[in-house]
C-alpha cells in the first residue's frame, strides 16, 4: 500500500529539529567515515513547506532506525545558485552514501533535479541499495499514483500490518524494503531496519 502524503508528517518539525539536521549536514563529508552507521542519500523535492514536513518525518524514521541521513537542502556546502558546483557535491554524496531513497512524492516525480538524482543513485546503488518511498497525493487510489512505473522498476519502502505469507513465514507489522519481482511474480521483504544496516 502507497503512503498517504502527511503520513510522515513530523512530530518534530520545529526550528531546534531542523537545526540539528542542519548541523548534521555541516559536518556531513563524503571524505569522512561516520562510525559504523548507515549512511543514506534522501532525495526530495524541497520548495514547498508540505515537502519539508514530510522529509522531516522521513528522517526522524531513517534516524530513529540509527542511520545518518543526508539531505541537499540543510548543506551549507551547496552554493547559493544552482551550478556545476551543485552536480559536483551530489555525484559525491550519492557515491559515498550506502543507501539511496528517493521521497517519490507527486512533486519530487516531476521534479527534473529529484530525476537526475535518482538517476546517479541507479548507477551506484541499484538494485540492493536504492529504494522508492512512494507518497500519493490525499485522497488518491494507489493506482492513481504518478509514480506507479517507479515501484516497477526500483525496490521501495512500505509499512506492513502482521501477516503470515503463504509458505508460513510471519511478518509482524512494521516497515519493510521491497524487492524487485522476479520473473516468477515473487519478491523478498526485509525489515527496513536490517535493509540499512551496512
Amino acid at each position: 500500500m502507497i503512503f498517504e502524503k502527511g503520513h510522515f508528517k513530523s512530530s518534530r518539525l520545529q526550528k531546534s529539529f531542523i537545526n540539528e539536521s542542519l548541523n548534521k549536514t555541516k559536518t556531513f563529508s563524503a571524505k569522512t567515515a561516520y562510525d559504523a552507521k548507515t549512511t543514506v542519500f534522501l532525495s526530495h523535492k524541497h520548495k514547498d513547506i508540505e515537502e519539508l514536513e514530510e522529509a522531516t518525518g522521513v528522517i526522524e524514521l531513517l534516524e530513529d532506525l540509527g542511520v545518518k541521513v543526508y539531505i541537499d537542502s540543510l548543506d551549507n556546502k551547496m552554493p547559493n545558485q544552482t551550478s556545476g558546483d551543485t552536480a559536483t557535491r551530489i555525484k559525491e554524496i550519492i557515491k559515498y552514501c550506502d543507501r539511496f531513497v528517493l521521497l517519490a512524492t507527486t512533486k519530487a516525480i516531476e521534479s527534473h533535479w529529484c530525476n537526475w538524482e535518482l538517476g546517479l543513485g541507479d548507477v551506484h546503488k541499484f538494485p540492493n541499495k536504492i529504494a522508492i518511498l512512494p507518497i500519493k497525493e490525499k485522497g488518491q487510489l494507489d493506482s492513481q499514483y504518478k509514480g506507479n512505473e517507479y515501484l516497477q522498476i526500483y525496490p521501495s519502502i512500505y509499512y506492513y500490518k502482521a501477516f503470515t505469507n503463504l509458505q508460513g513465514h510471519y511478518f509482524k507489522e512494521g516497515y519493510y524494503h521491497k524487492s524487485l519481482e522476479n520473473s516468477d511474480g515473487r519478491f523478498y521483504l526485509t525489515p527496513l531496519k536490517d535493509w540499512l544496516s551496512k
